[in-house]
């Protein structure tokens, strides 16, 4: 008899398990408590289309090669050569050029060469002094979303920073948005025969029924399985978008090493994220557990005032908001991805997303969980007929 596979949530992991599970022959229904696909991946709608969730898709991850196969990734966004030389480091209190000499061959250091048990600051000081290591902490936080990455492991950092730092550099950009990446998985999975219902939201698992796997957050997963303790830990940090009327010579990004923060003008290689007249600017500042949406907020507004003369004046449209636990797990010192909640949940549920067992940065965590979920729900078993799940529609 034909697998059935139940995929609870519509985002990139639920999509890319989709696919893969109905690629393999299996019957697949995924469920969206939200009108629309895409989770944390959405772009939004309107004149200023910003990005909910990771901008960049790293060109040497595994889902990178997996979305090229398929004709899924799509038109990329293009970096000019002079914009690519506006890229500034805020240090010392001053926007600079180019970064301490010594922060540029610490990010050629790969991963392995960092110990799992030891925080990234006392490894990274003891190699190339304080300075340094507090530099290149801070600007790990591109790719950590975490306020305090040197009390991290040093391994978990170090694979972090030395990819975000890569020349050539690996991040890409999807012309158009996240949002295009995701309408282009959705109608693969439609194509496909994936059965997808919107608007549903899952209340509970029954006793009796085939695989699932759960897509969702942590927490929701966490509800679903009646397990609280299903945690792990991610960051805090301030998401701060601004659009402003164009003036030439803004700079391209700016990347705080005095502090975990990052500002980048998103539309010097994507103009269309923007009207005619105006860049879009997507800033995010780490905040702590105590941290208020007023600190990081304060955080990019001095970044600005440096790198962006004028921008209060120029300001045509401006949105904050705070993700807490949104931005993938963070390892401390003494444990790995291993370490982080399982894939088998056992009983034939299967979680998948950003803060599980699974290795990569970032997107690359929900990817390799999905098809680790799928291939382990596909792997021979008694299988037995699905009872339908108990929904609860919009």
């Amino acid at each position: 008899m034909q697998q059935h596979i139940t995929i609870i949530g519509g985002g990139f992991a639920g999509l890319t398990a989709a696919i893969t599970a109905r690629e393999a022959g299996a019957r697949v229904t995924l469920y969206e408590a939200h009108g629309t696909l895409g989770g944390r991946a959405r772009t939004a709608e309107g004149p200023y289309r910003t990005n909910e969730g990771p901008h960049a898709l790293y060109d040497r991850g595994p889902h990178w090669t997996w979305l090229k196969q398929r004709d899924l990734l799509g038109p990329l966004a293009p970096l000019p050569a002079l914009e690519a030389a506006r890229f500034r480091f805020h240090r010392g209190g001053a926007l600079r050029r180019t970064p301490p000499l010594g922060f540029l061959r610490h990010t050629l250091r790969t991963p392995e060469q960092a110990p799992v048990d030891t925080d990234f600051l006392t490894w990274a000081t003891g190699i190339a002094g304080a300075d340094t290591a507090r530099a290149a902490a801070h600007y790990s936080g591109v790719a950590l979303f975490h306020h305090d990455p040197g009390a991290l492991s040093a391994r978990f950092v170090q694979e972090r920073l030395h990819r975000a730092a890569a020349l050539p550099p690996e991040a890409k950009y999807v012309l158009g948005g996240w949002g295009q990446l995701i309408e282009r998985m959705a109608s693969r999975a439609w194509d496909l025969g994936v059965r997808i219902e919107t608007d549903s939201r899952v209340e509970s698992l029954p006793l009796d029924r085939g695989p699932v796997v759960l897509a969702t957050s942590l927490p929701a997963a966490a509800r679903l399985l009646g397990e609280p303790g299903l945690t792990w830990e991610s960051g805090r940090t301030v998401l701060f978008d601004v659009a402003l009327r164009t003036r030439k010579g803004d700079p391209f990004v700016i990347s705080d090493l005095d502090a975990p923060g990052w500002v980048e003008r998103f539309t010097a290689q994507d103009p269309g994220l923007a009207p005619a007249g105006r860049q879009l600017i997507q800033a995010q500042l780490p905040i702590g557990p105590d941290g208020s949406k007023a600190d990081g907020v304060a955080h990019a507004e001095r970044l600005l005032d440096l790198g962006f003369p004028g921008w209060r004046e120029r300001t045509v449209w401006r949105r904050e908001a705070v993700a807490n636990g949104r931005t993938g797990a963070v390892d401390r010192p003494g444990t790995t991805w291993r370490d982080r909640p399982a894939i088998d949940r056992g009983d034939g549920v299967y979680l998948v997303g950003d803060q599980v067992a699974a290795p990569g940065v970032l997107s690359e965590v929900s990817f390799n969980s999905a098809i680790e979920a799928v291939s382990l729900a596909l792997a021979p078993s008694p299988g037995r007929a699905p009872k339908p799940l108990d929904l609860k529609h919009a």
